[in-house]
């Protein structure tokens, strides 16, 4: 399975993702949507995409789309809750949804889907602090 085409990714942006990742994302009308292909390097030990993996795409996901790409804006997550409902596997093309429920002037509420193949894997909510001062 490869990317789609129109997705992009920052490499060198966030260290941490790049171990991790890379993970991609595409600009559609006001938001974004996002991807990754699970390879035998994001599963586990029972050869499922790790759990860690998974959230490290949605809280990059819900950061991006936070931030409308960190145009003018840094950000940090301070809150992030989770439930897995199912497993990923080598070879999906994983995909995100983050949707901003409310954007203030210091934080930015966020939900979303991480989903596969039409199911959903793992649903979220998250609070993100903006960091204005870059």
């Amino acid at each position: 399975m490869k990317i789609p085409q129109g997705y992009e990714t920052d490499p060198g942006f966030d260290p941490a993702e790049d171990l991790i990742g890379p993970f991609y994302h595409q600009r559609v009308g006001d938001g974004y949507k996002f991807a990754f292909v699970a390879e035998d390097r994001h599963c586990n030990l029972i050869g499922v995409v790790h759990g860690g993996v998974l959230m490290t795409f949605a809280d990059s996901s819900a950061c991006i789309e936070a931030t409308e790409r960190y145009k003018e804006e840094n950000c940090v997550t301070i809150s992030f809750n989770c439930d897995f409902v199912s497993a990923g596997s080598v070879g999906d093309l994983i995909e995100c949804s983050a949707n901003v429920t409310k954007k203030t002037g210091s934080m930015v509420f966020v939900t979303g889907e991480v989903f596969s193949k039409g199911e959903v894997l793992l649903t979220y909510s998250t609070v993100i602090k903006r960091l204005r001062d870059r």
